[in-house]
């Protein structure tokens, strides 16, 4: 079909959170907490100066007024706004405006949001489970034609219950996070084959939760010169998103056990998404063309643009658009393909263009067996799994969704689970799903009705 070996594939993936709203007595909130603003009337009057750098700040001037920049703080506060722009963007003119190597249009990938377990909402985020991913799945269903994906994407839950506070984990977040999947796998029939870590920030525990289900990963935002982030207080020392220590080359790896930012024998890939026109992880021309030589030595290169459905994504759109156009007339070799994210990831890691054993689960129920209790088989009839076990997913008949670890039959690719006193009885469950990737992210997905 094409050359993968000289090729750069532009994955966008949007972190998909729906509307945000910052009122101006929140930016200078943040302006206080990330630079130590502080003193100043709180009016849009003196964001102005700001932005102009017509205030002293002790040189940190130029940081602030990026943090203001237009775009920066440009939030589409409500659906409406959200869908005026998904409307322009989504449009196929827009799509084809700066067309790739093969005549394709942009592509986006939807890395959707729930927003649970959260007791305060100061930015009006829409809470709850499915609101985001519902709405974007009706979006991309209104063009049989349209290119784009729905991926996941999560965020870590804060000490106080903030839906507007960073954090990093998992453990801390587990029954939300958990509870959102199993209501995903049985509510929706989706599950992720593709993940972007909530404020592109892993830790161990993060690490080992996406390490047993989902294959790709593309939330590294590596640069090759950290001494900006210790400038920055939610960057200094490693915190938030840090990967000082991953590749910044355009690579992609699996990672370590003991640390997610260094090449390792675990199972999934990560990959690089760079923000652009942003203050931290930078997509600047230079990092594009690092991307092009790459792809050049025949090294096939997943280049990713990270960005929020909050902001103009139009803006950032044409922005990549007008360094493809600079960048990409030096190597003329190279290609350049607009990609939805489970194709780049396989094509950069060398998967098979036809997987050849997609994976296929069968689930047994056992409701009545002689002289057991009931029970759960699940099989691999073709294909391996990836990560340990499949993810099992339990609504009872009361509305709880649950999560439980499977046990291991004695031979590769045989699960079970048994519904006695030490778990759950039979008759309390309402549905049981099942759900897979194999290490190519084909996918097997059942949902049974037990009531």
């Amino acid at each position: 079909m094409y050359d993968t070996n000289r090729l750069v594939m532009i994955v966008h993936a949007i972190d998909t959170e729906g509307p945000l709203h910052e009122p101006t007595a929140a930016t200078f909130e943040r302006l206080a907490h990330l630079f130590g603003v502080t003193g100043l009337p709180k009016t849009k009057a003196t964001l102005g100066l700001l932005k102009e750098k017509k205030i002293p700040l002790g040189g940190k001037e130029e940081q602030v007024a990026q943090l203001l920049g237009t775009h920066s703080l440009d939030y589409k506060k409500n659906w409406q706004e959200v869908d005026e722009m998904l409307g322009r963007i989504m449009d196929t003119k827009f799509r084809n405006a700066f067309p790739d190597s093969y005549g394709g249009g942009w592509v986006y990938n939807w890395h959707c949001l729930d927003h649970v377990g959260f007791k305060t909402n100061e930015r009006f985020r829409d809470l709850g489970y499915h609101n985001i991913f519902d709405h974007y799945r009706a979006a991309l269903n209104t063009d049989k034609r349209c290119p784009d994906a729905l991926h996941y994407h999560f965020h870590y839950i804060s000490t106080y219950r903030e839906a507007h506070r960073c954090a990093t984990s998992f453990l801390n977040s587990a029954p939300e996070f958990l509870e959102v999947l199993c209501r995903r796998i049985i509510e929706r029939q989706w599950f992720p084959k593709a993940a972007r870590a909530g404020f592109q920030t892993e830790r161990p525990d993060s690490n080992f939760f996406l390490e047993q289900w989902i294959p790709y990963d593309l939330s590294n935002m590596a640069q090759d010169d950290n001494r900006a982030l210790e400038g920055l207080t939610d960057f200094r020392k490693g915190r938030s998103g840090n990967w000082r220590k991953a590749p910044a080359d355009w690579s992609v790896y699996h990672p370590s056990h003991d640390d997610y930012q260094t090449p390792g024998q675990c199972r999934r890939w990560i990959g690089r998404a760079l923000n652009p026109l942003n203050r931290v992880g930078a997509l600047t021309r230079r990092e594009v063309e690092k991307a092009f030589r790459r792809a050049d030595k025949g090294l096939p290169t997943l280049l990713g643009v990270a960005g929020h459905d909050f902001r103009d994504l139009g803006r950032e759109v044409d922005y990549v658009r007008s360094l493809l156009r600079e960048v990409a007339p030096a190597y003329p070799r190279v290609k350049f393909k607009y990609a939805e994210e489970v194709e780049a990831f396989r094509r950069a890691t060398g998967a098979p263009e036809r997987i050849k054993d997609p994976l296929k689960l069968e689930v047994k129920l056992n409701r009545a067996p002689e002289g057991d209790v009931p029970n759960l088989d699940i099989i691999a009839r073709r294909g391996r799994v990836f990560g340990p076990q499949p993810f099992l997913a339990i609504e009872t008949k009361s509305g709880r969704f649950i999560h439980d670890n499977l046990d291991f039959g004695e031979k590769d690719g045989l699960w079970h689970y048994a519904f006695h006193s030490d778990t759950l009885p039979l008759k309390d469950i309402r549905r049981i799903g099942v759900a897979a990737n194999d290490a190519y992210a084909t996918q097997s997905l059942t949902v049974l009705d037990v009531a």
